[in-house]
């Protein structure tokens, strides 16, 4: 799904000037350690599955809307790793919307399901063993997330 109707209609009224978004960002775990990643269609990396938080939404609801609409999985919320935001979380997207995320960021686990793109937002998923994520290319996001975690340290 792309940008909410409350987004739209925030955009009519600003433009693209900055927008400050809550957001979520969901850490989904296997029981090998590896994190799942999404490839999506419009910054081409890989990412984490995530989105915005919507009016009055609880952002650990958020959080398992996002994952079923990207992947389609139903998840368990684990734990919350941590809320992040700052110069790192400043996008500019190519239809020139600026927006600066404060992302609360939590691990998960699937409840049920098998992760699928939507082939909206999403056109690639994949599992990946954290010594093979500091290779991967990564949109900018998930880098400064995964690192501000600890999770990613690039060499």
């Amino acid at each position: 799904m792309g940008m909410s109707t409350y987004f739209s209609t925030l955009r009519m009224k600003v433009g693209t000037d900055l927008l400050l978004i809550p957001g979520v960002s969901v850490l989904i775990w296997n029981s090998d350690g590896d994190l799942l990643l999404v490839g999506d269609y419009t910054s081409g990396p890989w990412g984490l599955v995530g989105g915005a938080i919507e009016p009055d939404e609880d952002p650990e609801d958020a959080a398992r809307r996002e994952a079923f609409e990207e992947v389609g999985i139903a998840v368990e919320i684990t734990g919350l790793r941590g809320v992040l935001g700052g110069p790192s979380y400043r996008i500019r997207y190519d239809n020139g919307d600026e927006v600066s995320y404060v992302s609360t960021v939590y691990d998960a686990r699937i409840e049920s399901g098998e992760p699928q793109p939507d082939f909206d937002e999403v056109h690639e998923v994949g599992w990946f063993d954290l010594r093979e994520i500091g290779s991967l290319n990564l949109d900018n996001l998930a880098v400064a997330t995964l690192e501000a975690l600890a999770i990613l340290r690039r060499e």
